[in-house]
């Protein structure tokens, strides 16, 4: 993988080449940030420059022996690391097969996918302390084409505990030539004596002109069509292409906000709860796309009500919704509405019941909308 093939971050990509360039690589780099905003692309073109044997001023070449090896996922000298299914696999080498197709053939993905690729019964994975058996063996042997030897550790913030700490030492003092990076969505989880070995490499939401410029040039997207999907990401490739995949109208999304928004002002018990079991009706996906959708509305409405019109993104249709409900956003519930709203996303994620979920996300918007 390429840094062109890495969507957006033109200034952080200039940043590690600089640092390949300069050989001023950190020995333990921790990438952190959304699996959506580039991560483990960013990681992995990041290997590719440090191994090809004809870098170009911006980017790998792409066609030397290594460049090929790493776009193939089979360089000798890089390993990788990955959370696995205990009962089907205690190391990541056991499941190294379908990681290589799921880099190769979609490079952006979480957790979420991982687990529904790797098992039908969508068990929790970790990163055991046979893991780290595994990566200590792997990097105590000699480079088998004499430069770096590289292992990126794939969701670092589900090694367990034992696995961790039985890493800590050889993070601290690598052998020679040897290059740790963690990729990880929540550092908080992670030990801080991990945290405290590694060189933190922040990688923030893709810029919204590149995410558009993507959907149209590899998705096909028209300019509004790109532009629409890219605000209600908010810099997310993930969710992007989940909303491309998505066959659920626009139109509907935003009349089935305004219905809730509506029902929930008037205080309407009854009203509310019918639309909550109405929702809960419709596919997983559906409301999952939905409740995105109103994350990207309340955004909306918050920028209306600081920035004007000028910054806002969103269809006459929704503009003129706006005008009003924007009234009942502020900094006194913004918050409420957006944690309440990505909570039950979450929840949904992990087989919550949508009946009630939708009921009590009901009561709650309308608490919120009266404390404008």
């Amino acid at each position: 993988m390429r840094f062109t093939d890495v969507i957006g971050h033109t200034e952080l990509k200039e940043h590690l080449i600089d640092e390949i360039n300069r050989d001023k690589v950190s020995h333990a780099q921790l990438f952190l940030g959304k699996a959506g905003h580039g991560t483990l692309p960013l990681a992995v073109a990041f290997v590719q420059y440090l191994f090809c044997e004809n870098k170009q001023a911006t980017d790998s070449c792409g066609e030397c022996p290594s460049c090929r090896k790493v776009t193939k996922l089979q360089h000798p000298d890089f390993h990788f690391s990955f959370p696995t299914v205990q009962a089907m696999s205690r190391i990541s080498n056991g499941a190294l097969a379908e990681w290589r197709e799921q880099l190769i053939e979609e490079p952006y993905f979480n957790l979420n996918t991982w687990i529904k690729k790797i098992d039908s019964k969508e068990r929790k994975p970790i990163i055991s302390k046979d893991e780290s058996q595994e990566i200590i063996k792997k990097l105590t042997l000699r480079s088998f084409e004499g430069g770096f030897k590289v292992m990126l550790i794939w969701m670092a913030e589900e090694m367990n505990t034992t696995c961790a700490n039985k890493l800590l030492k050889i993070i601290e003092e690598p052998p020679a030539d040897t290059l740790f990076l963690l990729v990880s969505e929540s550092h908080e989880m992670m030990l801080q004596t991990i945290l405290s070995r590694t060189q933190k490499v922040h990688v923030p939401r893709v810029g919204m002109d590149d995410l558009s410029a993507f959907l149209r040039s590899s998705k096909g997207q028209g300019s509004n069509g790109a532009d629409s999907i890219s605000a209600r990401s908010d810099g997310d490739v993930i969710e992007a292409l989940e909303l491309l995949g998505n066959h659920i109208e626009h139109d509907e999304n935003r009349d089935l906000f305004i219905q809730l928004m509506r029902v929930c002002y008037k205080k309407n018990v009854l009203e509310m709860i019918d639309l909550a079991e109405s929702i809960a009706g419709h596919s997983r996906e559906y409301q999952k796309v939905f409740l995105k959708y109103s994350l990207h509305m309340f955004r909306q409405s918050m920028l209306r009500n600081y920035m004007g019109d000028t910054l806002t993104n969103v269809s006459d249709e929704e503009g003129q919704f706006l005008v009003k409900f924007s009234q009942f956003i502020s900094g006194n519930n913004i918050l409420d509405f957006m944690k309440t709203f990505d909570d039950a996303h979450y929840h949904l994620e992990r087989n919550a019941n949508p009946k009630i979920l939708f009921t009590q996300l009901c009561f709650q918007v309308m608490r919120y909308i009266h404390h404008a």
